[in-house]
């Protein structure tokens, strides 16, 4: 029977309003699906030594991501120890308001972590690898692994998150390549024609370890390449929000320990197809901190006003192209491997120049580099009469009460401008804008380092039990400085 116009006018439109409603169904879907997160964290890896950083060491998958997202040129941590750096990332925190500013520390209690804030709107939220956090109660995280992610329980993850529809938020930390350096194939690099930071003594035994350092960061760019294997696998590329740092710098002298750059700051690329270009560099300054409200912003939740960080979802989207204008460091040596007893250190930067205030410059500054075999490799070179080795030394374990750099020519941070009249003005915001910094965090300098044993995990059932008083008179020594 012949069909009227009238009966396939309307067939069409029941067909019509079918595949509307599908359409629709399928782009809610889309709209509403939650992002999932893998951050993908180094130890100890200055960020210049990264193949797409301009260093030598050997790592073509972190390369490649750099081709498929974002690579940041002005990323920063606000301690350049583990501890204190890992507490940062997942409160959203800086270190002496959590807490958590020595190593080897703990949050306070009543803190909230990533976990707080993810897992109550659906996210699994794990960490594999190595932890340096405290206490459990603030970080809650589905642990697996010892001082690297378990690749496996890594997958079961990415699998059992497939089956479910459950996004999840992973960090996924490496030990490497903190030292002992034993990890990777030093056989890849060549002692002879490596070529050492310009503010290093050339020894043999420094060559030694710098090889070995570098094998371990082809190791660390291993561990994310299989990372990256495991998210294709499971389909979950596409909707994953990837950053990749290298944590504060190597445990070669002026790096980790330290506020200059090679300490404090970090590579950071970030991929998420779709949501950010391809191939992109960022010149904004973002910090650690802010990792924490990016994560809560790429999935659509509010940012907590406890935080000091700010998403920078806008520079990875490409609506905006400036973040900060200044980021802030500090480093406390007191209950450190080998360190001074108190030398407490913070710094300010901006784009061009970085203040660094050392509160205590009459103490000879050290820590566990000092007893590596280059360090002391260089104190034997000084003492057999080497005037460069020498003055490095002595630039290492002999700080001025202020220094200032302009960090656009001085990348290695070597000429101390100070008290150069000229730059006055510079130095002076500078310093107010930490003096501002510091009040907010409620760090009161040198009492505050004289504190930090009452922060660290093994002190923590003594410190709950008394309040902190110790360092008061200390406290008024270097107040001069900050005004």
């Amino acid at each position: 029977m012949p069909v009227s116009f009238r009966e396939f006018y309307f067939a069409g439109l029941a067909v019509l309003a079918c595949l509307t409603n599908a359409f629709d169904i399928s782009a809610a879907d889309d709209v509403t699906k939650q992002p999932n997160f893998l951050f993908i964290i180094a130890d100890d890896c200055t960020h210049r030594d990264i193949g797409c950083y301009g260093g030598q060491a050997k790592t073509p998958n972190i390369d490649q991501l750099a081709k498929e997202g974002m690579r940041f040129t002005q990323c920063f941590q606000a301690a350049p120890m583990c501890s204190p750096t890992r507490h940062n990332i997942y409160t959203g925190l800086y270190p002496v308001k959590s807490g958590a500013y020595p190593n080897h520390t703990f949050a306070k209690d009543g803190t909230k972590s990533i976990v707080h804030y993810l897992k109550p709107h659906g996210y699994r939220v794990a960490l594999s690898g190595k932890t340096h956090i405290a206490p459990k109660e603030v970080f809650a995280f589905e642990y697996s692994g010892g001082k690297n992610p378990d690749l496996k329980a890594v997958e079961k993850l990415f699998e059992e998150s497939d089956k479910s529809g459950t996004p999840f938020c992973l960090f996924a930390c490496s030990n490497e390549p903190h030292t002992p350096y034993t990890m990777g194939d030093p056989s890849k690099y060549d002692e002879a024609t490596l070529k050492l930071p310009a503010n290093f003594v050339d020894t043999l035994e420094t060559r030694t370890e710098y090889v070995k350092y570098l094998a371990e960061i082809s190791y660390y760019d291993w561990q994310v390449g299989e990372c990256l294997r495991l998210l294709d696998k499971h389909g979950h590329a596409d909707n994953t929000l990837v950053v990749v740092v290298s944590e504060q710098g190597s445990s070669f002298p002026f790096a980790k320990w330290t506020c200059y750059d090679s300490g404090l700051q970090s590579a950071m690329i970030a991929r998420w197809p779709g949501k950010i270009i391809a191939g992109t560099i960022s010149d904004a300054m973002v910090e650690y901190v802010d990792v924490l409200p990016t994560f809560l912003n790429a999935a659509a939740l509010d940012r907590p006003g406890v935080l000091d960080g700010r998403s920078f979802l806008p520079v990875l989207t490409g609506k905006e192209t400036k973040h900060k204008d200044f980021v802030f460091g500090m480093m406390t040596t007191r209950g450190i491997n080998n360190g001074s007893d108190h030398f407490g250190i913070r710094s300010v930067r901006s784009d061009k120049y970085k203040y660094i205030l050392n509160l205590t410059p009459e103490i000879t500054f050290k820590n566990a580099c000092v007893k590596l075999p280059s360090f002391v490799s260089w104190k034997k070179k000084a003492v057999a009469g080497d005037a460069v080795a020498a003055e490095v030394v002595r630039r290492y374990e002999h700080r001025p009460a202020e220094e200032l750099y302009d960090v656009t020519q001085d990348t290695l941070e070597w000429t101390n401008l100070a008290d150069d009249p000229e730059l006055s003005e510079a130095k002076a915001e500078l310093k107010n804008q930490l003096a501002i910094w510091m009040k907010a965090q409620g760090d009161k300098g040198v009492q505050t380092e004289m504190e930090a044993l009452e922060h660290q995990g093994r002190n923590r059932k003594k410190s709950r039990r008394r309040p902190a008083t110790k360092g008061k008179k200390a406290g008024s020594k270097k107040k001069a400085l900050l005004q």
